[in-house]
């Protein structure tokens, strides 16, 4: 069920799926392309709706050359949203985009239900999936940041900061009542973030150190990293004989899984680390920092894709936009096709021409993973 941060308190019942409406401008104008309104980040916004326990009845696009600064789209189609919020009896609106507080209030004076954005579905996902200390603070550290600009008098956005549905939707962070003043909520907020910036720090400090014991005995470190839901746990699973968690829904592994290898006299570590989506929200980005820099520490980064993926070369492409801006981009790479079982091949084809060094794999079938183990040790002794 989708987290009462997203619905507030109460709005969700044990038996129904809410539903939700989603909402967003397509400044192309319909020539195509993958930025918010394209077919497939719509497509994209409906699998994070699912995966946060939401039923998707409708979407209202609106073609215009920017979003509408007090209202996000243009009054008629406003009216138009309303209409399909109201024929579909839903609780929620989504925006594909990243909305002003001022647009989510305007939007939701005019359409009657509580209106969110992309990046606060991600969040609700995250606070979700978190398992471990370090991931649930890092998680409300991102939710705190983001809501911090976007406290309302009414409180309503107090209602679970720090939320997702984690601990049987208890949320794994404070509530506020909506009769606290907005200087003592921020006040309240920023305090919270103070303390766990602590604990951050501390958690971080200790994988460093675990990291240092690695890099004594010259143990090279391979991360694993790509899209979201690209197959990465379920390759290391297939590599290493781990159980780390596999389900097909957004955003399963927040929490990095470490497991040894050895083959022969070659012994190194993989980790496998957070998937990447578009528009990833900053603020998630800062608070996992010093989870990502998995990534920028390791020997080698073994970038998997989901070669079945009909926007495969745009999700490596977020994947390395993503690298780029946590220092990454450096590190050096191998790429996993995965999925080739069920890919077509006319698309593994293209992938293979478009990067002849990659690896044509399948975590499921474990078709390739022999020479994904050989070229792993090549890569990381340079014979």
């Amino acid at each position: 069920m989708a987290g009462t941060w997203l619905l507030g308190a109460g709005a969700e019942t044990a038996r129904q799926r809410p539903t939700a409406v989603l909402v967003a401008v397509r400044e192309d104008d319909g020539a195509g392309g993958n930025g918010p309104g394209s077919e497939v980040s719509l497509a994209e916004l409906r699998r994070l709706a699912d995966t946060d326990g939401l039923n998707v009845a409708d979407a209202v696009v609106q073609h215009r050359p920017k979003p509408d600064p007090a209202t996000f789209l243009g009054s008629g189609k406003v009216d138009e949203l309303a209409a399909a919020t109201e024929r579909a009896g839903a609780e929620l609106v989504i925006a594909d985009g990243e909305l002003s507080p001022g647009q989510v209030r305007n939007l939701e004076e005019r359409v009657g239900v509580r209106v969110v954005d992309r990046t606060a579905l991600i969040l609700d996902i995250f606070a979700e999936h978190a398992r471990t200390s370090e991931g649930r603070v890092q998680v409300e550290l991102a939710q705190i940041a983001y809501q911090l600009p976007r406290l309302r008098g009414d409180g309503r956005s107090m209602s679970r900061v720090g939320g997702g549905r984690v601990a049987g939707g208890a949320g794994i962070g404070v509530r506020g009542p909506g009769e606290m003043r907005l200087e003592t909520q921020r006040r309240t907020l920023r305090q919270r973030a103070t303390r766990l910036r602590r604990n951050a720090g501390e958690l971080a400090r200790r994988r460093e150190r675990t990291r240092g014991r690695r890099a004594r005995n010259q143990i090279p470190s391979v991360s694993i990293t790509g899209y979201t839901n690209a197959g990465k746990s379920a390759l290391l699973n297939r590599m290493t004989g781990a159980d780390a968690q596999v389900q097909d829904v957004l955003f399963a592994t927040l929490d990095p899984t470490v497991r040894r290898i050895s083959t022969g006299e070659l012994t190194y570590t993989v980790t496998d680390t957070v998937g990447f989506v578009r528009h990833l929200p900053h603020q998630l980005v800062d608070a996992f920092r010093s989870t990502l820099d998995e990534v920028t520490r390791s020997d080698l980064a073994m970038h998997v894709v989901d070669a079945s993926a009909p926007d495969a070369f745009g999700q490596i492409t977020t994947v390395h936009g993503v690298l780029h801006e946590i220092g990454a981009g450096q590190v050096p790479e191998l790429l996993v096709l995965n999925k080739i079982d069920i890919a077509p091949p006319e698309w593994v084809d293209a992938l293979c021409r478009a990067y002849p060094d990659a690896v044509p794999a399948s975590a499921l079938t474990g078709a390739g993973i022999d020479e994904l183990r050989r070229t792993l040790a090549r890569r990381l002794t340079g014979r």
